[in-house]
């Protein structure tokens, strides 16, 4: 397995099956738009697993072409020592008492947490965001960023991290989805390319991967299947309107509206710095 940002796996991708140096047998990926034109470029390999039909229907492609694997979710989180005292909402991360106390991974390097300070952006308005920059946030490249300066006391509250409703990722780290305010989740997309050298197995790890038993047992408690169960006090992720699940397809399919947002948010927090955290894979990481 080859873990790098979605946005280089998939140019990756490109290169690799334009010079026909494939590496991988499976993708899965953030960038989901990039599973509609492979399947429109003819190189993924249709395959409908065991329990595909249980799958959400938004959450895969009625041909087999791809099919999600897993559901993520992006919010804000808080060290649990803060208890009553913590940011009730999103909105309240722009409130001058948390000025130098938050950390957050750059909504300019991540489309899944620009699409979240977007949605932020649309609730609570430009003067929100302005008061927002000047909160002295430390950003930092990649997601887990913001978990581990909480988790390890370097800040009191993160923004733009993965959670659960049911435990906590880390230690101390509250992760939370305030009823009526946003916060965005999406299926993350699988599927086997056409040239694969390894087909057998990867048709064995999408069975796996959806299954009901690895399903029912996520990390966060959600499910791509609708057969499963979700813990005490969870709902499916599709019935929350604020996790905005049909929201992020559409933002990601429209590569100049996301720019746009990606810009105008690099205007107010800065450019990115730092170089990504798996480091520089190059041309064929995993051969």
């Amino acid at each position: 397995m080859v873990v790098d940002y979605s946005k280089y796996h998939d140019v990756r991708i490109d290169n690799q099956l334009a010079t026909d140096t494939l590496v991988p047998d499976v993708v899965q990926l953030q960038t989901l738009q990039d599973f509609v034109r492979w399947k429109d470029a003819g190189v993924l390999g249709p395959y409908k697993p065991a329990g595909f039909s249980a799958v959400y229907p938004h959450f895969r492609d009625p041909d087999g072409a791809w099919v999600a694997i897993a559901v993520y979710a992006f919010s804000y989180m808080y060290d649990a020592s803060l208890g009553s005292a913590a940011p009730a909402t999103p909105a309240d991360l722009a409130d001058p008492r948390w000025k130098g106390a938050i950390a957050s991974s750059y909504p300019n390097d991540d489309d899944a947490v620009l699409y979240l300070y977007k949605l932020y952006a649309e609730a609570y308005g430009w003067d929100w965001v302005s008061r927002l920059a000047a909160q002295n946030i430390e950003f930092g490249r990649g997601t887990p960023t913001p978990i581990i300066a909480v988790a390890s006391k370097q800040k009191l509250i993160g923004i733009g991290g993965a959670g659960s409703l049911t435990a906590p990722l880390a230690p101390g780290v509250q992760w939370v989805v305030p009823d009526g305010h946003p916060f965005m989740a999406w299926a993350q997309r699988a599927a086997i390319l056409a040239r694969a050298a390894h087909p057998a197995a990867a048709r064995l790890y999408l069975n796996w991967a959806i299954s009901a038993g690895v399903q029912q047992n996520s990390f966060d408690g959600w499910s791509v299947r609708t057969d499963t169960i979700p813990p005490t006090g969870l709902k499916q992720i599709w019935e929350y309107p604020n996790a905005h699940v049909d929201g992020f397809p559409r933002f990601m399919a429209d590569r100049a509206e996301a720019d746009r947002w990606r810009q105008t948010f690099t205007l107010y927090f800065g450019e990115v710095q730092g170089a990504p955290t798996p480091g520089w894979l190059g041309l064929h990481p995993g051969r």
